[in-house]
């Protein structure tokens, strides 16, 4: 499941990225200034535009509906794995059972079998790439749920925030050379994604 997660943390990155221009034109001074929520971090408006991050990682190991997801995924594909490997088993057993037969075997013989061996393989090969690619759109699915409920949280997230930039961090997109821990918002993002798909799955 590398692939799924690579393509998961870029879809992560994308849809953090949609803050990176809220409140692009600044604070506005005509307007009273924000009320942070409880335990939120400390402000950075007055020295210049607030900033926070998301680690991705966390997000993958800690977004219950994500973890839910991937195993499922990845229980999936396994079993995929495990159908086709057991009927190229039985074919190599029917080619085995054939050969013993040895001289016995007729020049027709040989040319059917081989024949109905070959289409075998080949309907084989094909209901794995039609099962793997079913699986794939069951993932770029489950992908693009993630994607529009971290967008719409993280949109009502900062409504009371100010935050002019919210990045990700990790999972591979980890381009930030320092990181000041106290604006890690991490951990109320998947509080709240959590609370968020658990009454969605309801």
């Amino acid at each position: 499941m590398k692939q799924f997660s690579i393509l998961f943390n870029i879809i992560l990155l994308a849809a953090v990225g949609v803050l990176y221009y809220l409140h692009f034109s600044g604070v506005k001074t005509n307007n009273p200034p924000r009320k942070h929520l409880a335990n939120s971090h400390k402000d950075t408006c007055s020295a210049g535009p607030g900033i926070a991050y998301v680690e991705l990682d966390s997000l993958n190991n800690n977004v219950v509906f994500i973890k839910e997801r991937k195993k499922e995924l990845e229980l999936e594909q396994k079993q995929i794995l495990h159908e086709y490997e057991s009927a190229c088993r039985q074919q190599e057993t029917d080619k085995n059972n054939f050969i013993k037969r040895g001289n016995s075997i007729t020049q027709t013989e040989a040319e059917a079998f081989q024949a109905k061996w070959i289409q075998r393989q080949q309907e084989l090969d094909a209901a794995k790439q039609s099962k793997g690619q079913r699986l794939a759109e069951k993932g770029g699915k489950i992908m693009e749920d993630v994607q529009v409920t971290l967008k719409d949280f993280l949109n009502e997230y900062n409504k009371d925030k100010r935050y002019s930039y919210i990045l990700a961090t990790g999972g591979g997109f980890d381009y930030l050379f320092f990181k000041d821990s106290t604006q890690n918002i991490t951990n109320e993002i998947i509080k709240g994604l959590n609370e968020r798909m658990n009454k969605k799955a309801k």
